[in-house]
């Protein structure tokens, strides 16, 4: 398989004051298409850094950032903005849902800043909400809802563009077990579909869900694993 996301020497410095936080440490990590990846580590480790830079969300203060073979570490906003609407989908923690919209409504969301009509609109995002198991739901507003079926909409919204990568931050943290296990069984059937995953998490049985686990500490990837390998294995590179 062709790499996707490839960063080459990654570093983010942060000014706080007179002081300099070193978020990133010169990653260089390589992501292939089709790939379902875990990024754990201790809160300060650099991994939402490292995330919110995959997203288009920042920018590294150095380094290179290849997404399917284009460097967009030096891309204007509007560009940015541009990348994250049509190759991205964005699942997080907490919805994000609009409390005021319909799961339909909110599902429609990205179409609307790609000036889709209003029946085309409707169409795409009932689709969205059939993959994910939520037919039948489309008039129920976020509050109507369980925290599970919340997250579904919100995954039928990151799925809406059809991006080819789906970035989740901790998107089973509000959730309890057996919900999680069924979230992650979403992900499983989109990754085999062809999408490229990306997902924090703090959870090691919500981890085991992706064939690769990336490890981050102090700004530096510090291990790797892969399924069906026994332990943690140091990254190829030397980071």
């Amino acid at each position: 398989m062709e790499d996707i996301i490839v960063v080459e020497d990654l570093h983010k410095i942060y000014k706080m004051g007179d002081v300099d936080v070193h978020a990133l440490r010169g990653v260089s990590i390589k992501i292939k298409k089709g790939e379902f990846v875990s990024v754990m580590g201790p809160s300060g480790s650099g991994k939402s850094t490292f995330m919110n830079i995959l997203g288009c969300l920042d920018k590294p203060t150095s380094g290179r950032y290849l997404l399917e073979g284009n460097d967009i570490s030096s891309l204007s906003k509007d560009e940015l903005a541009e990348i994250r609407n049509k190759k991205i989908g964005f699942v997080f923690q907490n919805f994000n849902l609009l409390p005021r919209s319909t799961a339909i409504e909110n599902v429609e969301l990205p179409l609307i800043y790609n000036d889709i009509p209003s029946n085309k609109r409707s169409k795409l995002a009932k689709d969205a909400l059939l993959i994910i198991g939520l037919e039948g739901r489309e008039k129920h507003y976020p509050t109507q809802l369980s925290g599970g079926q919340q997250q579904r909409v919100a995954i039928a919204r990151a799925i809406i563009n059809e991006p080819s990568i789906i970035l989740a931050d901790e998107p089973t943290g509000n959730l309890d077990t057996t919900t999680s296990a069924e979230i992650m069984e979403i992900f499983k059937s989109l990754n085999k579909d062809g999408k490229t995953i990306i997902m924090i998490t703090h959870e090691t049985d919500i981890a085991a869900f992706a064939e690769k686990i990336i490890v981050f500490r102090d700004g530096k990837v510090m291990k790797e694993k892969w399924r069906g390998m026994e332990g943690l294995h140091e990254p190829v590179s030397s980071l």
